[in-house]
């Protein structure tokens, strides 16, 4: 039932109060979802890449999108449209469970999210974000021994740009560079562009806690 898309750099797949549809995920690339206030500043919710999806709320509310997709980079996506998948969701209730796992999934990373830009210090914020690359790319995560009293150094690659990343965590490109300097100063990181080595990961998960560095 799927479709495949291309979609450019830059390229808009929909926007905020557009007519849903159906749903997307991402075969190849890199998407943002974000919303834009009545000032023009953007807040971006989410960045996806391959194997995830996005777009889907309209598929059980039959409404508009409650926000906008950009592709961030030159992207393969396939479109799902929503009377299809709703009749193969009606014979299939493991299907219904996973949607239902994945909607339970994102309510938790909102959550999260709504908890650092409110109540948490961008050093907190960003050592949290560091730490979900940590998570979220385990399987494929490049370690280096350092001893054997202390954990293996984690070697992760921001996959954004820090202009993208300080709109994801509410703060300034100038804010986030101060604060990675800070990190590797005070021995939890070594930083090098978008390549950052984990050396401390325990004393980067107290500070996503404490926000003190």
């Amino acid at each position: 039932m799927a479709s495949e898309l291309s979609v450019n750099k830059g390229e808009i797949i929909f926007q905020e109060g557009d007519r849903g549809k159906g749903f997307y995920i991402v075969a190849e690339g890199q998407i943002k979802v974000f919303k834009i206030s009545f000032e023009g500043k953007e807040q971006i919710l989410h960045i996806y890449g391959p194997g995830h999806i996005f777009g889907e709320v309209p598929v059980f509310q039959g409404k508009n999108f409650p926000a906008s997709a950009m592709a961030l980079e030159p992207s393969t996506i396939l479109f799902l449209p929503r009377q299809a998948f709703v009749q193969q969701i009606e014979k299939s209730p493991a299907l219904a469970m996973n949607m239902l796992a994945d909607l339970s999934r994102r309510l938790r990373e909102f959550t999260i999210q709504i908890e650092n830009l409110s109540l948490k210090e961008v050093p907190a914020r960003l050592a949290a974000y560091i730490l979900t690359l940590v998570e979220e790319g385990a399987e494929h995560l490049q370690t280096i021994p350092l001893g054997k009293e202390r954990s293996p150094a984690v070697n992760v690659s921001l996959p954004v740009s820090k202009v993208q990343l300080a709109s994801l965590i509410g703060t300034t490109p100038e804010t986030i560079s101060r604060v990675l300097k800070k990190m590797d100063l005070a021995g939890f990181i070594k930083g090098d562009g978008k390549n950052i080595l984990i050396l401390d990961q325990e004393g980067l998960a107290e500070l996503s806690h404490t926000g003190r560095l």
